[in-house]
């Protein structure tokens, strides 16, 4: 099984469109986080994929996140790091 899961990373890690699949995902992850906890994004892919109605935060340090929400973000942001997803 963990030549099946080896073999399948490097598959998709191979093609530059499919190797962004993984960071997209971890993207929408942390960013969902953020979305529902208020953040106001600035940046055009965010505000295109989550808005801004409803927000309440224009900085992220403002943005009252609790132990678990953090914890998930920094898990994500360490998983984001491990693929090289781009920053």
């Amino acid at each position: 099984m963990r030549r099946l899961t080896a073999a399948l990373l490097v598959s998709i890690t191979a093609s530059p469109a499919l190797a962004a699949f993984p960071c997209d995902e971890l993207w929408g992850e942390r960013n969902a986080i953020y979305k529902d906890a208020g953040y106001c994004f600035r940046t055009e892919r965010a505000i295109r994929a989550f808005g801004n109605a409803g927000c309440r935060y224009d900085e992220l340090a403002d943005v009252p996140l609790s132990a678990r929400q953090r914890a998930d973000i920094a898990n994500i942001q360490r998983q984001e790091r491990a693929a090289g997803c781009a920053r």
